[in-house]
């Protein structure tokens, strides 16, 4: 395809195509480099990679050379896409005051954790979580939960958000480019296949495709749709809806970092009591993102966040 749609779309296969090819390499390297760590003494930082390595399964190896591939392939998808010229570039980001930017960011970041705090502390004292007895250290809090937070949340948002997002705007309205956005940004959070779908062998130079065709099977399942697809879906498209309520990407970078940091600093601290799991269809797993109850906090935060931040003008929207 000659368009910039068809570009993004070649973009996506290729990366998974990639992805399962070099998937096993990987997973190889990965599993060498463990051994190697293991009989000598090495640095901390290089343990610490190397047990990572040697815990990981393949699903892991799989999901890094997804990332991989797709960042392999992005300089091929930037070149063909014209509105990353000087002009395009305008599209993907609002110019605002370093302010204003920084206030949307702070704005996102607390309604999010505010809100998502508060959720869990009701879903707390109705017996469904309990806080674990062990102390957590401020450095596994900075490295575990506030690092990663924040990494993660520029680069999903500056991909999702911003490039992809921006691309859909320019051929579609706003809500048909929201949801197309959306729909990709929930798919790519789910590179796994059922529980209990194994790899026979890793090292087969075909493993990774066979761990893509579980993935592509998880689809069929329908309390997953429902449980975990829903739910990510609903998140891709209130961050969508924040970058066109705010006219940039700071406030649903905020809104990012916000989530991230209540799901992984609550679940460092508290367990799920399994004797008081409800309906799998309303809290999923037992944890904060699964299952449709969670929406109801979502609805709360998109919300707070309408009456928080003013529209921008219409010709700022459109940008």
């Amino acid at each position: 395809m000659r368009s910039e749609i068809g570009a993004a779309v070649i973009w996506v296969i290729s990366s998974f195509v990639l992805g399962a090819a070099i998937a096993p390499w990987l997973y190889q390297a990965g599993k060498a480099f463990a051994e190697f760590t293991a009989v000598g003494d090495f640095p901390r930082l290089i343990e610490s990679v190397g047990g990572s390595c040697r815990r990981a399964g393949f699903g892991r190896y799989f999901n890094r050379s997804l990332l991989l591939a797709a960042l392999v392939l992005l300089p091929f998808l930037l070149r063909r896409l014209r509105f990353l010229r000087a002009e395009g570039t305008k599209r993907l980001w609002q110019k605002l005051p370093w302010k204003t930017a920084l206030i949307q960011t702070l704005a996102g970041c607390l309604i999010a954790i505010g809100v998502l705090w508060g959720f869990a502390s009701l879903l707390e004292s109705m017996g469904y979580f309990a806080p674990n007895k062990k102390s957590v250290f401020l450095g596994r809090v900075l490295s575990q939960v506030l690092v990663p937070a924040v990494g993660v949340s520029l680069v999903e948002e500056w991909l999702f958000r911003g490039l992809l997002l921006g691309l859909w705007l320019r051929y579609a309205r706003p809500l048909t480019a929201c949801i197309g956005a959306s729909l990709l940004f929930a798919v790519l959070h789910f590179v796994e296949p059922p529980l209990g779908w194994r790899v026979l062998d890793p090292t087969h130079w075909l493993a990774g495709f066979s761990l893509l065709g579980g993935i592509l099977a998880h689809f069929t399942c329908g309390i997953f749709i429902l449980t975990e697809f829903i739910p990510m879906l609903a998140v891709g498209l209130a961050l969508a809806w924040a970058r066109l309520r705010s006219g940039a990407l700071w406030l649903p970078i905020g809104l990012h970092i916000g989530w991230i940091i209540v799901l992984k600093f609550f679940t460092m601290t508290h367990h799920f009591v399994a004797a008081k799991k409800p309906n799998e269809l309303w809290l999923g797993m037992g944890d904060l993102r699964t299952g449709l109850l969670p929406l109801g906090a979502l609805a709360v935060t998109v919300v707070f966040c309408h009456f928080a931040i003013k529209r921008p003008d219409a010709s700022a929207e459109r940008d």
